[in-house]
């Protein structure tokens, strides 16, 4: 794939933009840059986490998702998948039942609940952590964002991701393959539409990291379809339980950090949430520091997916909700167990394809131009100040320095070297 290629699910409005800075200073990858008072993102470094969203004081970097009037335009039929976040966002007397009720009459046709996928996807991955070999220990793959970092940022450690597909995919592929029979239809006539919390789920369905195609079509925001869905559910009395949604867990132990993981049948593992902690996480796995450790749950989001950019409600509130539907709707999942380990040896969870190193330009496409470019770039950053202020418009000296090589800045902007 040629590195201008990769979508990304928000973008910089320009003219909102005023260049503080705050972005660029809290990338992970050092994807943005500031240049004449506005920010810039460098696409084949960007992992979409959304930091640069959260970080931004006037909201000029947006997210980017489906709009619910695009739905099934060119489809025969609408499948709705939420992500467990939506239950989080809606009062306690407003019930799963209701809310994937009132998908269906919002203009859906069919609503698939995840629940029962995150509850295989967790005994699934108990037993692959019982017969792995190593390396240790796994990552977890269902934040797309992470992955995605784990890519880009540290290439060596793409072994260590759970080559598990993820529920949401799960849930999908499942929905399109059992409609389509019941309704003699082509899976391709099925549209199916995940409803997200944050923009990362929109790039793994348009750009999946792990196969050709996402099984998902669609990724509509949360906060899209709270306002609708909120006046719809309020005037709606409980709904009956149907064989869509009678033994529903509605997976809420994934929508928060370490819900799922605290499931596993370990208790060698640990979750973490925020890039800047994914990242010492990452780190401390790159320099074999957690090696005792079995799994890691890491989540882009603070707080995990309810976290996400694309949610309405406090992310503590949201939380608190989260854990009183564990504790309404908990289920005993030891039961599917035998079911899952025959499924699991059937490759039912495994991924299409391993994640990969996202390969990145070099310096040049001349081998000896390249190692004379790192050697200029070494040269240039031992000549500054190495304080990484960011004035320059880089996040810090040794990506300024690289910049100046790349003919990209001149090197007299570097306001502190040039005020000595």
């Amino acid at each position: 794939m040629a590195h201008d290629e990769y979508y990304h699910a928000h973008e910089v409005n320009t003219e909102m933009c005023d260049g503080r800075m705050k972005c660029m200073r809290v990338c992970p990858t050092s994807a943005i840059r500031v240049r004449g008072g506005t920010a810039s993102i460098i696409g084949e470094l960007c992992v979409d986490c959304g930091e640069c969203i959260r970080a931004c004081p006037h909201r000029a970097v947006v997210p980017l998702s489906d709009r619910l009037d695009e739905v099934r335009h060119a489809y025969k039929c609408s499948v709705a998948i939420p992500s467990p976040v939506l239950y989080s966002q809606f009062p306690s007397d407003v019930t799963p039942r209701q809310v994937l009720e009132g998908l269906k009459q919002m203009g859906f046709d069919h609503v698939f609940d995840v629940g029962a996928a995150c509850d295989w996807a967790t005994l699934a991955t108990s037993v692959f952590l019982r017969e792995h070999k190593g390396p240790w220990p796994i990552i977890s793959s269902y934040c797309p964002a992470v992955v995605r970092f784990i890519q880009v940022k540290y290439p060596d450690l793409t072994e260590h991701v759970l080559p598990m597909e993820v529920p949401r995919e799960i849930t999908a592929r499942e929905a399109k393959r059992r409609l389509a029979g019941d309704l003699d239809i082509a899976e391709t006539d099925i549209e199916a539409v995940y409803i997200t919390a944050c923009p990362a789920k929109v790039v793994s369905i348009r750009q999946p990291a792990e196969k050709e195609r996402s099984w998902l079509d669609r990724a509509v925001a949360i906060s899209e379809v709270y306002g609708p869905l909120r006046s719809i559910t309020s005037k709606m009395e409980d709904v009956p339980v149907t064989h869509l949604f009678d033994e529903a867990s509605y997976g809420p132990g994934w929508s928060r950090l370490g819900g799922m993981a605290g499931l596993l049948k370990t208790d060698r593992w640990i979750a973490v949430s925020g890039m800047s902690d994914v990242t010492k996480i990452l780190d401390d796995i790159e320099n074999s520091k957690l090696r005792d450790m079995e799994f890691v749950e890491a989540n882009a989001c603070l707080g995990g997916c309810i976290g996400g950019s694309l949610t309405v409600e406090n992310i503590y509130v949201a939380r608190s909700r989260a854990i009183r539907l564990e504790q309404r709707f908990h289920q005993n999942i030891a039961r599917h167990e035998r079911r899952v380990e025959r499924l699991h040896r059937e490759g039912f969870f495994a991924m299409e394809n391993p994640v990969r190193p996202r390969p990145l330009s070099p310096l040049d496409s001349d081998i000896a131009k390249a190692i004379a470019k790192v050697k200029r770039r070494d040269a240039i950053y031992e000549s500054l100040p190495k304080i990484d202020c960011g004035a320059c418009g880089s996040p810090d000296c040794l990506t300024f320095a690289e910049d100046v090589v790349k003919g990209e800045v001149k090197l007299s902007q570097c306001v502190v070297r040039s005020a000595h």
